[in-house]
């Protein structure tokens, strides 16, 4: 099937097909053509998540190393991921927890982590592409203005931009090889649900991360799963998606709303948290912020920002903050040159997942003072240490990206690419985050806000417990129910 033709109905000019032809040509040329190889799968033990989430990866071929598991084709379920930044990995964690939870087991399978494949090597120049970009954004208003911002706002909504993603993905489909084709795939990124596809993987879930609907997360055959209500009447119609045409719709049982795709953990302990939250504030101990920094340290100057900004508070025990730069160890040299007082009530917890865990542990029911800043090599361990701290922290300072989703009162400093500004915006909507504060003396006014009266974290804490009455935070439980039940029906 040449899905890069049409999606739902919907046919692609023929300019369009060819230019995705050249896109798919040019990559083969670039990277090679492995569409005949006979990858192995197997499956072997995630040794940083994998106690915690139940998860275990799939390795294929020359990749297959050490103690090996089989395949569970009952209970088993694939996460399908790459990493792009930390917010796929994360989502693809919720969908883990979850599945875990529900009693089944999540084979976590990362198209970017192949490295002997073609799959793996279109996939790293994409993101290496992308990342660029992101990073020029925050450098150059000009290049983010003219460039960066539509492409991500108006050229991946474009429905001819999935002909050509579509095409590549057939390049991708060959790690699929040798896997079971009846294990349900849950993908939080379009290339794998599209790779799946293609390689006749037989139950595919796409879980949609965005609230700003775009054809770039399309691929059909797959059931397309959505955070809010807006996406869903957004998709379906394919809102904006061809201009001022008109497009046929989406079918019905190939979108679902499911609710935003949280942790297991994070969920079954919202109650708990948010009261411990309003304990603290009723005490007067220190707010607790927890700064949140990936994209290879970009927007370090508003964080930047923020620290100086908090300094004496946290002299004073008004104020704790939580750092977590991910696995980009250099941004804490540029912060000690930004932040010329940070030294000196610093805590480093570097590459000591043990120590990270204990923290975390500790400061659900302990006191925390002084700052204290997190950075680990490991992909999983720099991701998951954001999901730890959550829950002690109070307030949860980051861009509107897939944290923009998460049950705990945030502060949304600026987007990196239009797209994000619409998680802020239903965040605020459902009251468990600010606006998007679109710039720094802005973001220090809600800061000081959060700091100086009650009602606004109060005011979160308590659309945040409403919020999971209302079954908003299960995305994750319907994702995982969605897939097996493709499999059971």
């Amino acid at each position: 099937m040449n899905r890069s033709e049409s999606v739902f109905g919907n046919m692609q000019p023929s300019s369009v097909q060819r230019k995705a032809v050249r896109s798919k040509a040019k990559y083969q040329k670039k990277f090679g053509d492995d569409s005949k190889a006979d990858y192995s799968a197997v499956v072997v033990p995630n040794e940083y998540i994998g106690d915690m989430l139940g998860v275990s990866n799939i390795a294929i071929g020359s990749a297959a190393p050490g103690t090996t598991e089989g395949f569970d084709k009952e209970k088993g379920i694939i996460v399908g991921n790459i990493r792009m930044g930390f917010g796929h990995y994360r989502i693809s964690m919720a969908i883990a927890s979850a599945a875990n939870h529900m009693g089944y087991k999540p084979y976590w399978m990362d198209l970017n982590s192949y490295k002997q494949t073609t799959c793996t090597k279109v996939i790293s120049a994409q993101n290496d592409l992308y990342s660029t970009g992101s990073r020029l954004s925050q450098k150059s208003r000009l290049f983010n203005r003219i460039v960066w911002e539509p492409l991500n706002y108006e050229g991946f909504r474009q429905l001819t931009y999935n002909s050509g993603d579509q095409k590549n993905a057939e390049l991708m489909a060959p790690v699929f090889a040798n896997v079971p084709k009846d294990i349900p795939v849950v993908a939080t990124h379009v290339w794998p649900a599209q790779a799946a596809l293609h390689a006749d993987m037989r139950y595919v879930v796409n879980a949609i991360p965005d609230n700003w609907p775009m054809a770039l997360h399309f691929a059909e055959g797959s059931i397309h799963t959505v955070q809010t209500h807006y996406a869903y009447q957004g998709y379906r119609i394919c809102n904006g998606m061809a201009k001022d045409k008109v497009l046929s719709p989406m079918p019905e049982d190939s979108l679902v709303y499911t609710g935003h795709y949280i942790d297991h953990e994070l969920v079954a302990n919202i109650e708990e948290d948010c009261r411990r939250r309003l304990e603290r504030k009723a005490q007067g101990k220190p707010m607790r912020f927890l700064l949140t920094i990936g994209g290879a340290g970009a927007q370090k100057e508003i964080f930047a920002a923020i620290i100086n900004e908090l300094m004496p508070a946290v002299r004073e025990k008004k104020a704790a903050l939580y750092v977590n730069i991910g696995d980009y160890m250099n941004v804490w040299d540029d912060l000690k040159k930004m932040c010329p007082d940070i030294g000196m009530s610093t805590t480093t917890h570097f590459n000591n997942w043990n120590d990270t865990v204990k923290f975390a542990e500790d400061a659900l029911d302990g006191d925390v003072e002084g700052i204290h800043l997190f950075c680990h090599d490991n992909i999983f361990e720099a991701v998951y240490a954001t999901n730890l701290l959550m829950r002690s922290c109070d307030v949860l300072v980051t861009k509107p990206s897939e944290l923009a989703f998460y049950p705990v009162p945030k502060l949304f400093i600026k987007r990196i690419g239009g797209h994000e500004q619409w998680g802020a915006i239903h965040s605020a909507e459902i009251g468990d985050g600010t606006l998007e504060c679109r710039d720094i003396p802005h973001t220090l006014q809600m800061i000081n806000l959060f700091l100086e009266d009650h009602t606004t974290l109060e005011g979160m804490c308590g659309c945040i417990v409403r919020n999971k009455e209302n079954g908003i935070y299960d995305g994750a439980y319907e994702v995982v129910r969605i897939a097996m039940e493709m499999k059971n029906s």
